[in-house]
């Protein structure tokens, strides 16, 4: 790999780590988000412990397809979608815990998930396995902004 792959891989393994450890850094008040009104259709929470393990591995796997094959500028567009929808991600989790603007977290979910369809085609492009793996995340982040709503509509 040259010097600017193997950068490039860095960056997207920080963004990963900074995605999984930033998820939860907000919620810190389990008591409030029991108190909302959940939507009837909301996965039990096991469910949650087993996805979100899957979803950062085959992002790792989907950008390193991307970052071992792609031209420079498609895989400095890719970190870059990639990155925003990280921190519109954070966004969410900051939003819905710690101000509890329901609304406003909904809407950053979506924009998360908005940003990852052009990942999953790219991801596409480079490794139909690693899209085909990627393929639970596209669902379970559009479930997610779905939900985030459910709960704005419901609370």
């Amino acid at each position: 790999m040259t010097p600017w792959r193997i950068a490039s891989a860095v960056v997207g393994l920080a963004l990963i780590l900074l995605y999984a450890g930033g998820a939860n850094y907000w919620n810190r008040d389990p008591g409030w988000y029991r108190s909302l009104n959940q939507p009837s259709w909301q996965p039990p929470d096991f469910i949650f412990g087993i996805i979100w393990p899957y979803n950062f591995v085959v992002i790792g796997v989907a950008l390193y397809a991307i970052i071992s094959q792609a031209k420079p500028w498609i895989v400095i567009a890719t970190l870059a979608l990639f990155g925003v929808s990280v921190l519109f991600a954070l966004r969410w989790s900051y939003l819905f815990y710690s101000v509890h603007d329901i609304s406003g977290s909904a809407a950053a979910l979506l924009l998360t998930a908005i940003l990852t369809v052009p990942i999953f085609v790219t991801t596409f492009i480079y490794s139909w396995r690693a899209g085909v793996a990627l393929i639970p995340y596209q669902i379970w982040i559009f479930t997610a902004a779905a939900l985030a709503q459910s709960y704005s509509v419901n609370n």
